[in-house]
């Protein structure tokens, strides 16, 4: 039986990530093809679970089925499909071969099949090759075969997501058993930051513990504060969200607690505050630092025994409220400012989660590029949209201080900045290093600019790093620096280091930058 070795293997111990990664690289080197993809349907996107032979940003993409007419043909049919090398349907993976990045796929054989777990559609497999002719019947029969290894594998992992949380299982407010899932389809990231914070959260979503998560602007604390609610017992009500630097001051209060008919000038009826809004569920109190004193102290009346008491009326009610907040300040150091109550702070930080920045995550940027740039295909109408190599190593190198938000706006602009000057919605469009305007300060053009010695600023950049991080941090910038003056040549990198390819390629590894 095809895959029987295969499904031996899979059957083994080891992360769904670690088994799907197996089964893409396997069947890439079983079918001698250029690319295999493991697509997972979510809504009406297929997402990428596992990839081998595409560059490293098509893991954050999600593909359209309205968009992409193979993939859709596929998911519609219950067998393998192939698409002849003169088939006219566009290809969604144009642009986004390893070995071809930035070109159109040529002339070339493609092949895909649905995959199905309890008689629902779970994804997709789908198989490029370079080489028309590579698919023929008797390939085509093959994956057929393949289906049911494929589909086991699937089923094994996805019981052993439902053992995990088994291991979580707590009880909703009606009583009824709530068990906690691994369903997330926004915190993009795979670095080693990332796994451990999902991890804590995904455990501490079951008590009803505050969390107070720390982080710089745009590092996405609001996610994960969506993440944390979609896996507590209250997910089944909306997470009510309130921007606490949002609110004039003398408003804040009626906006937390609410207010009686006649409480101030333009309260003419009675109003339910946020907390009355979040009964029974969630309530994200983003920069919490910001609220005034005085709000403070009755939040605090809250956290203490859940009882709240509208602006103008003396009656108190009771709420069910589990508070989630966040702030880039750092809340000790205004404690002692007296700006921030320290009995509010200690309620509050019950479980503080700091979010690393953008620039400690470096593995994650491919990715969440890659998001970013699919977005912004779909909202262009774009046929395809990518990243040169010195773009890639651009966004690598480059310090982010607006963090995740700031990548999303740098690549929104130079997309919008690409069709301006001139490319066309049915071209390749490839950003380069020059359409993201990003100052690099790690360039000797940035150094000599601003007089500042190159030394001086590596230095800067790593004070308060242990030495193994001060060490990589600078193999990372050197490679970077060098793979964006040689035009993302990796061959001419590695003689400019004086270094032979296989071992910069097994160091650029290591590093996290492929």
């Amino acid at each position: 039986m095809p895959g029987q070795q295969l499904l031996t293997e899979l059957i083994k111990d080891m992360p769904a990530g670690e088994r799907f990664d197996h089964i893409v690289k396997s069947i890439r080197t079983s079918f001698n093809c250029g690319a295999v993809a493991l697509l997972r349907l979510q809504g009406e996107y297929l997402r990428p679970v596992a990839v081998s032979g595409l560059v490293t940003e098509a893991h954050g993409r999600k593909f359209s089925l309205a968009q992409h007419p193979r993939l859709s043909a596929v998911m519609t049919t219950s067998h393998a499909l192939r698409f002849p090398p003169d088939s006219p349907l566009p290809d969604p993976y144009d642009g986004l071969l390893e070995t071809q990045p930035g070109e159109a796929l040529p002339v070339h054989d493609c092949m895909g099949t649905s995959l199905w777990l309890n008689g629902e559609r779970w994804g997709a497999l789908t198989l490029d090759s370079l080489t028309p002719g590579t698919f023929d019947q008797s390939r085509i029969d093959e994956l057929d075969s393949y289906r049911p290894v494929l589909e086991t594998a699937i089923r094994i992992s996805m019981l052993e997501e439902e053992i995990r949380g088994l291991r979580r299982v707590r009880l909703d407010g009606a009583g009824n058993i709530a068990i906690g899932t691994e369903a997330d389809n926004e915190i993009i990231g795979n670095s080693s930051a990332i796994r451990q914070i999902k991890k804590e959260l995904e455990v501490v979503a079951a008590s009803d513990l505050p969390v107070l998560l720390l982080g710089e602007t745009g590092v996405g604390k609001e996610i994960f504060a969506s993440y944390t609610h979609r896996l507590s017992a209250r997910a089944a009500r909306p997470m009510v969200y309130i921007n606490c630097a949002a609110l004039p001051e003398h408003l804040a209060e009626s906006e937390l607690f609410g207010h009686v008919k006649g409480a101030f000038s333009g309260a003419t009826s009675d109003r339910a505050g946020r907390f009355e809004t979040a009964d029974k569920s969630t309530l994200f109190l983003d920069e919490v630092g910001e609220l005034p004193l005085p709000v403070q102290a009755k939040l605090l009346r809250v956290l203490q025994n859940g009882e709240i008491q509208r602006l103008g009326s003396d009656k108190t009610r009771h709420v069910d409220v589990r508070i989630l907040a966040a702030t880039n300040r750092n809340l000790k150091e205004q404690i002692t400012e007296g700006a921030f109550r320290a009995d509010l702070y200690h309620r509050l930080s019950v479980y503080p989660i700091p979010i690393p920045p953008l620039r400690e995550r470096g593995q994650d940027i491919p990715l969440l590029a890659g998001h970013f740039l699919e977005l912004n295909r779909t909202r262009l109408g774009l046929r395809s949209l990518r990243l040169s190599a010195d773009a890639e190593a651009a966004l690598q190198t480059y310090p982010w201080p607006g963090n995740i938000r700031e990548l999303e706006h740098v690549i929104s602009r130079a997309a919008i900045k690409a069709l301006s000057r001139g490319a066309q919605r049915h071209d390749i469009v490839t950003l380069d290093c020059r359409s993201l305007d990003l100052e690099l300060p790690t360039s000797r053009h940035h150094a000599h600019a601003t007089g500042e010695d190159s030394s001086d600023s590596l230095l800067k950049a790593v004070q308060g790093m242990q030495m193994k991080e001060a060490v990589k941090y600078f193999q990372q910038t050197l490679v970077l620096h060098e793979l964006q003056q040689q035009q993302g040549s990796w061959s001419k990198t590695a003689r400019a280091l004086g270094m032979d390819p296989s071992n910069l390629h097994k160091l650029a590894q290591k590093l996290g930058l492929k």
